[in-house]
């Protein structure tokens, strides 16, 4: 399947990140974006506290991501950071009392106060020994090391009268999608809790033209993409680290 023509636009207002990258690829991006490839660069200022659990984790989850069960570094976000699927897919990084770690943000933890995170098996013992069961944390959100092109993956039942349209290997947390409508206009597509961006009425038969825009006010456009249904249709690019 050919990829989709996209371009990458820079905006100088950051939402949450210190500031958007350049387009110009230093030493270290990443060869087929050209953007920086790195990980773990701060997103946001501020720093989170709360406490740290683990649960059994598989990649799975409300964030509706395949299953991995092989990544360890995955965790539930709090009920009301998670904020109706805003953080899924989004990157942490973690201080506890012994050791420091990024994971990925795949599912919600309903049970959870506001500032704790619900880390895999796996993860929690790379902070604290695992007997403890609960540890405190602080944590505040990164870029992710994320190399390659966005994905847009089509849910299943997706049609040119009923669409949902998730967007996976994101470096940065993603702010909104949009989608070019027969007229030329851009529409934003609502997200829902599951961590889709659903046009309740459809959005054509494809191909379609979208923008993305991460947390940081940066944006992805990308043109011809194909409606996959239950698959995934790739991006022509990739969000610059946060800086």
């Amino acid at each position: 399947m050919s990829g989709a023509r996209g371009i990458w636009v820079a905006v100088s207002v950051c939402l949450a990140c210190g500031g958007a990258g350049g387009g110009t690829a230093g030493p270290d991006a990443d060869s087929d974006t050209g953007v920086p490839s790195g990980g773990g660069e701060v997103c946001e200022g501020e720093v989170h506290t709360g406490e740290a659990t683990y649960y059994a984790a598989d990649g799975s989850g409300n964030c509706s991501f395949d299953a991995d069960p092989g990544d360890a570094m995955v965790a539930a976000m709090n009920i009301v950071d998670y904020a109706g699927s805003a953080v899924c897919g989004a990157c942490v990084a973690i201080d506890g009392p012994d050791g420091s770690i990024i994971v990925r943000i795949v599912d919600s933890c309903p049970g959870c106060p506001q500032g704790d995170i619900d880390l895999s098996e796996g993860a929690f013992p790379m902070i604290a020994a695992k007997e403890l069961g609960r540890v405190p944390i602080s944590w505040r959100y990164v870029s992710c090391a994320t190399s390659g092109p966005i994905v847009y993956h089509f849910k299943d039942g997706s049609s040119e009268w009923w669409t949902a349209v998730q967007i996976r290997g994101h470096k940065n947390p993603i702010a909104s999608l949009e989608y070019r409508d027969d007229g030329g206009q851009w529409q934003a597509v609502p997200r829902v809790d599951y961590n889709y961006f659903v046009a309740e009425q459809g959005m054509g038969p494809g191909p379609y033209a979208f923008r993305v825009i991460d947390t940081a006010g940066n944006v992805l456009e990308d043109r011809d993409v194909p409606l996959v249904e239950a698959g995934d249709a790739p991006g022509a690019g990739q969000f610059p680290a946060c800086e």
